[in-house]
């Protein structure tokens, strides 16, 4: 007869085998899912993988790509790299580059699983991977081609396979490499991975992992050296537009605002299940939960070397720890696998679903996925009524006139992508003294108010000067106009 203990510790079965046909199966009805949803919602590439793709096509035309440009985002070398691959598409990269990180998210999901089951057991992975996907926010950012999510999926991989083999060395460290080309955040987390190889390393092998530790800096350094003459570029461009946006803070502002990205990435109760979770590790499954724990800490504690350094403090930076936590909260969910006592086992289950129940209807009483839904829409049309607007005859014989004005920089890599133009050729009006100079050519306006609340106005401190900025430049005229945007030219 079974009698109620608490847990053992280092308890529960792992699984470090083969994945079984369900896992595969499930796998690959995941990835055609993916393609549905990226037909069903046709969604584009964000601002700063917009950036990329223009970069790419400078390289493929024998430019140096503008890191410089006004408020450009910071670049990644190895998104940079993709960049220049699928440019090669012309006007189908930006959505190739969707559907490719789209996939990226489905083996994010796979790595978590992998994760889970060799960390713990496989209901740990298969509750941890299933909250992933049903927390929105990264299937979001998948859908608009964010780096984060393919940066996720390497670190998360090169955890899986760490768990799998302790000390695994090369191979977890190339993921960790690629992962430092996209984040700097993997230089940490490479650097302590080698520390935490070294005693077991001759002398040849540490030189070569101390190769991979420094090769990602390194050749981020390069990058910004060959391109701007200034080897520190990425971190002074960064910490400057962060300044003018109004994103740098210190580190008390960013202890806060980390509370409040936590609870919007991973919801009120999956953060509280992640605590118990992460707690129940700590006691009784130390071992076991090293990695995870590590990924954890590495992902707070650079966050908050980023507030220390300048640079921007926006949720995206906590996305590691974000998910992390979630992972934890499978953790705790599926901790039921990982005890001996039949009737304690019983009990947790129930107790898990009640969990689950109340973290769900905790949700639906909070959330609202009907506004997600209808901006995930309004962005694809928005999009493609700019590229409506951009072909209009129009709009075409009034753009050899002169430069292209915009009320913002938010416009800018969209229109320079759709007619390839180079980065002179467009203009930011909040870029006073160069839209000064503009007397003649095209300005690209809002012409309804969601577009204007989203294209035209600062989200955190709209002023009247936005307002004037979305207004036509005295002498234009308007030349083509939809639901979404109005074309305004002067061509003398």
């Amino acid at each position: 007869m079974s009698t109620t203990t608490a847990p053992t510790k280092e308890t529960g079965r792992r699984d470090d085998g083969a994945w079984s046909p369900v896992a595969v199966g499930l796998l690959v009805v995941l990835v055609i899912a993916m393609v549905v949803f990226t037909i069903v919602f046709p969604t584009y590439t964000t601002f700063d993988s917009t950036y990329t793709l223009l970069w790419g096509r400078e390289v493929l035309s024998g430019e140096l790509p503008t890191f410089d440009a006004f408020r450009a985002p910071t670049q990644h070398p190895l998104w940079l790299l993709v960049g220049v691959i699928f440019a090669l598409f012309g006007d189908a990269a930006d959505r190739l580059l969707v559907l490719a990180t789209m996939i990226s998210f489905v083996f994010l999901l796979a790595g978590v699983y992998s994760m889970g089951r060799r960390s713990f057991t496989v209901a740990v992975g298969v509750i941890a991977a299933a909250l992933v996907l049903l927390r929105y926010n990264y299937l979001l950012l998948a859908a608009r081609a964010y780096l984060d999510i393919p940066f996720l999926a390497l670190i998360v991989w090169a955890a899986a396979w760490e768990v799998s083999k302790p000390r695994r060395g090369t191979p977890v460290m190339v993921l960790l490499f690629l992962a430092g080309l996209l984040r700097p955040e993997a230089w940490i987390i490479a650097g302590v991975y080698w520390l935490y190889l070294f005693r077991d390393m001759s002398w040849s092998r540490r030189f070569w992992m101390a190769v991979l530790v420094a090769g990602a800096p390194v050749i981020w350094v390069a990058t910004d050296f060959i391109v701007t003459g200034d080897p520190l570029f990425s971190q002074t461009h960064t910490s400057s537009v962060s300044e003018e946006v109004g994103r740098q803070a210190g580190l008390l502002t960013a202890m806060k605002l980390g509370v409040l990205y936590l609870r919007d990435l991973a919801s009120i109760p999956i953060a509280i299940l992640g605590l118990a979770g992460t707690l129940f590790a700590i006691w009784f499954t130390p071992r076991r939960a090293v990695i995870p724990l590590a990924l954890l800490a590495a992902g707070f504690g650079t966050f908050f070397l980023i507030s220390l350094g300048g640079l921007s403090v926006i949720p995206r930076y906590l996305i590691l720890p974000a998910l992390m936590t979630i992972f934890f909260a499978g953790v705790a969910l599926g901790g039921y696998s990982l005890v001996q006592s039949e009737r304690l086992r019983r009990a947790w289950i129930v107790a898990a679903l009640i969990a689950v129940a109340a973290s769900a209807f905790f949700t639906l009483q909070r959330s609202n996925y009907s506004p997600v839904v209808a901006d995930l829409r309004f962005r694809g049309e928005a999009e493609r009524a700019l590229i409506s607007l951009l072909n209009e005859p129009g709009t075409r014989a009034a753009v050899p006139c002169g430069r292209i004005l915009t009320p913002n920089h938010r416009m800018v890599p969209d229109i320079r992508w759709e007619l390839d133009l180079p980065s002179d050729r467009v203009v930011a009006r909040t870029n006073v003294e160069e839209a000064a100079k503009v007397k003649t050519g095209l300005a690209i306006l809002a012409n309804n108010r969601s577009v204007l609340i989203r294209q035209g106005l600062d989200y955190d401190d709209p002023t009247s000067a936005d307002t004037l900025r979305s207004l036509p430049p005295p002498g234009y005229r308007k030349v083509a106009a939809n639901r979404y945007f109005s074309a305004w030219a002067r061509c003398r």
